[in-house]
C-alpha cells in the first residue's frame, strides 16, 4: 500500500483542464473506508471547461450545487443523479474558473470486488458519495496518487464525451480520454 501513499501535489490540477484529464489516465484514486483502503487505476475521464461548455453543471453559473467548481482545483466536486448514482469529477484551473474532469472508469487495484465501468458504478463501488463534495484531494480520505511504475505505456485514445447530446455542437468534442489497452473502460471508443 505504500506505493498509494503519494499524492498527487495541487499543482498537478491547476493547469489546464484538457492536460489533467489526459494525465489522470494510469494514475490511481484511493480512499480510506472504514479503515480501509479502495483503490482504483483511473482508466477514463471527461473534460468539462465551464461556463460556455453547454456539457458542464457550471454553464447555468454559480449554484450552491457547483459552487465548488468555482473553488480551488485539486478538491472534489460530488453530485448526484437520476435518483441513484453519485459521480466524482475533479475540479482543475485556477480558482474562479469552473473546470473539471469526471472520472468516468477504473481498474479495481485492492479492496475493490464491485464492477466501477461508469461514474455511477466507480462511486458506488468506493463508497463515494455527497459527503465527499467539497473535500481536499490532498488529506488522508481521498486522493489521487501517481502509483508505482506502470508495467506497460499506456496508449490514450479519445472521443466525444458520452451521455451531453443535448448541448449541441459542445457534445462533439473529443474531451473524453481512455486507456486504449483496458477492459475497464465505460464504452468502446467512438
Amino acid at each position: 500500500m505504500d506505493s498509494f501513499a503519494r499524492k498527487l501535489p495541487p499543482s498537478f490540477f491547476a493547469r489546464g483542464t484538457l492536460s489533467v484529464a489526459r494525465a489522470l489516465i494510469g494514475t490511481h484514486l484511493v480512499h480510506r473506508y472504514r479503515g480501509r483502503l479502495r483503490v482504483g487505476r483511473i482508466v477514463e475521464t471527461e473534460a468539462y471547461l465551464g461556463p460556455r461548455d453547454r456539457a458542464a453543471h457550471s454553464n447555468r453559473g454559480r449554484t450552491a450545487r457547483t459552487e465548488v467548481m468555482f473553488g480551488p482545483p485539486a478538491h472534489a466536486y460530488v453530485y448526484f443523479i437520476y435518483g441513484m448514482w453519485h459521480c466524482l469529477n475533479v475540479v482543475t484551473a485556477r480558482p474562479g474558473t469552473p473546470h473539471a474532469v469526471l472520472l468516468r472508469a477504473l481498474e479495481p487495484v485492492t479492496g475493490i470486488t464491485a464492477r466501477t465501468c461508469g461514474p455511477g458504478l466507480l462511486c458506488h463501488a468506493l463508497r463515494i458519495d455527497r459527503r465527499l463534495n467539497g473535500i481536499a484531494l490532498s488529506g488522508d480520505v481521498l486522493w489521487l496518487s501517481p502509483g508505482s511504475a506502470p508495467a506497460r505505456p499506456v496508449r490514450i485514445g479519445r472521443s466525444p464525451r458520452i451521455g451531453v447530446d443535448y448541448a449541441g455542437e459542445w457534445a462533439q468534442r473529443r474531451w473524453r480520454f481512455f486507456d486504449r489497452d483496458s477492459d475497464f473502460i465505460s464504452r468502446p471508443a467512438n
